[in-house]
C-alpha cells in the first residue's frame, strides 16, 4: 500500500507518527511538505527537519514528483495546506482521501451561517459525503463543526497530534520527580492571549495564600511555577509577577527546544493548561501526561476531552474559570497519593494508546480495510468513532 501525507510542513509533533509509518511502509510512505516553516516557529526552537528525513518531499521544490505521489497513491492523508486543488483533483477521480482537520469554527459556530462559507465548505467537504472521504478529527470539537455542514456522516474518527513518546521503566518513573519538598508546576507555550498565561501569576498568589493547607500534608513545604515559553505578553507577565509579589515563586525559561521542555516537565508534578477555545489541539498536554504530570486543563482546548478522563488521569475545568482551575491544583497539592496516581494514569494514557506507534498501526489497518471493503473504527483512542458533542455540552459530557 502506498500512503502519502500532504500538509503544510513537517514538525516535531508529526515526525514520530511519520517515522512509524515509514518503518512499516518504507519508500511507499511519503510526507509532502507544501511550504517552508515560518520564521516564528524557528525562533521558538522548532527545527526545520525537511532536509534530514528520508520520507519528506517538498512540493515547492519537486512539484512534478510530489504531484504524482499525491494523485497516484492508494490513500492520501490530507492535512491543512494551500494546495487544496490537488486534494480536489484526487477526490474528483473517486480516489480515497482521509482528511485531518482541526476546527472549522473555533471562533464560534455562528460563522456557519455565512452563505459564502457554506458554499466553500460544500465544495471542499459536503459534496463528497457519500464518497471515499473520511475525517480524522484533531480535537473533540471538530465533529460538531463538520456535523453543522452535513459532512462526513458516520465517517468521523478521533485523532490528534502525537509527539515523541518516552517509555519509562518502573525505576525511572520512581526517580522522575525530585523528593525535596518543593511542589513543581509547569506551564508551557507561547505567551499570547489565547493561551491565558496570565492565570499563572494569579495561581501563585492563590497557592501562597493556601500554603499552610498544602504543608499539612507533610510532603511539600513550598512551590515553584515554571513558565516554559515566550511571546508578546512576556514583559507584562513578568511585570505582573513583580507587582503581585510572587517573583520568587515563578521561573521564566524563555523559548526552549522541545526536548528541554520535556526535561522540565519530567521534574514537575503538575501541568496546568489554560488555553481557550482557539487552541485546536494542544500537544503540550500529550507531552506533560507522558512525563507523568497530573494534568489540570481547560476543557475548551481540542485535546482535553479526548485525552482526559475526568478525575482519573487529570482534571478538566470550564473555559476561563480561574477558581475551578486553582482549586483543582490545590486539591492535588494537598493529596500526594491522588496526584501520583493521576500522573501515573496520565502517562499510561499516552504510552498505551495516544502515541504515534499505536496511531500509525490503526491508520494503516483502517487504510487497508478502506481499499478492500468497509473500514471500521477502533474500540478506543485514535481512529475510534468521534462523538458529535456540542460546545455547550462538552464539559458536562466529560464529567459524566
Amino acid at each position: 500500500m502506498k500512503l502519502t501525507f500532504l500538509s503544510n510542513y513537517i514538525n516535531h509533533h508529526q515526525i514520530p507518527f511519520c517515522n512509524a509509518c515509514y518503518d512499516r511502509l518504507k519508500e511507499d510512505f511519503c510526507f509532502v511538505q507544501a511550504q517552508p516553516m515560518e520564521q516564528e516557529r524557528l525562533a521558538m526552537g522548532w527545527h526545520n527537519e525537511a532536509d534530514s528525513l528520508p520520507f519528506v518531499k517538498c512540493l515547492y521544490e519537486e512539484e512534478a514528483e510530489c504531484r504524482e505521489r499525491i494523485l497516484s497513491c492508494d490513500v492520501l492523508l490530507a492535512g491543512w495546506s494551500d494546495r487544496e486543488d490537488l486534494v480536489q483533483e484526487r477526490l474528483g477521480g473517486g480516489k480515497p482521501v482521509i482528511r485531518i482537520s482541526e476546527r472549522l469554527y473555533r471562533e464560534g459556530q455562528w460563522k456557519a451561517v455565512s452563505p459564502r462559507g457554506l458554499i466553500h465548505k460544500y465544495k471542499e467537504h459536503t459534496r463528497y459525503r457519500k464518497g471515499k472521504a473520511y475525517l480524522l478529527c484533531a480535537g473533540a470539537y471538530v465533529p460538531s463543526d463538520f456535523h453543522l455542514i452535513g459532512a462526513y456522516p458516520d465517517k468521523m474518527f478521533r485523532w490528534g497530534y502525537f509527539p515523541e513518546t518516552v517509555h519509562y521503566t518502573e525505576e525511572e518513573w520512581e526517580r522522575l520527580k525530585p523528593a525535596d519538598g518543593i511542589l513543581r508546576i509547569v506551564w508551557a507555550g507561547r505567551f499570547i492571549p489565547l493561551k491565558h498565561a496570565e492565570m499563572m501569576p494569579r495561581l501563585a498568589v492563590f497557592l501562597r495564600e493556601h500554603l499552610e493547607e498544602i504543608r499539612k500534608e507533610g510532603i511539600y513545604t513550598d512551590f515553584e511555577i515554571h513558565m516554559a515559553g515566550s511571546g508578546e505578553m512576556e514583559e507584562s507577565l513578568k511585570r505582573e509577577t513583580e507587582e503581585l509579589g510572587v517573583a520568587d515563586r515563578m521561573r521564566f525559561h524563555g523559548f526552549l527546544p522541545p526536548e528541554e521542555i520535556r526535561h522540565i516537565m519530567e521534574r514537575c508534578e503538575i501541568h496546568v493548561f489554560t488555553s481557550n477555545r482557539l487552541e485546536g489541539w494542544g500537544a503540550v498536554v500529550n507531552e506533560a501526561m507522558n512525563s507523568g504530570c497530573a494534568e489540570v486543563a481547560s476543557a475548551a482546548a481540542g485535546a482535553v476531552p479526548y485525552l482526559i478522563r475526568q478525575g482519573v488521569n487529570g482534571i478538566a475545568y470550564p473555559e476561563d474559570d480561574f477558581m475551578q482551575m486553582a482549586q483543582a491544583v490545590l486539591s492535588l497539592a494537598c493529596n500526594d497519593g491522588k496526584r501520583k496516581e493521576m500522573g501515573r494514569k496520565a502517562m499510561e494514557t499516552i504510552t498505551g494508546a495516544w502515541n504515534a506507534e499505536h496511531a500509525a498501526g490503526e491508520l494503516l489497518r483502517f487504510s487497508e480495510e478502506l481499499l478492500t471493503g468497509e473500514p471500521k473504527g477502533a474500540d478506543d483512542g485514535p481512529l475510534s468513532p468521534a462523538p458529535v458533542i456540542s460546545e455547550r455540552r462538552m464539559y458536562s459530557w466529560m464529567c459524566q
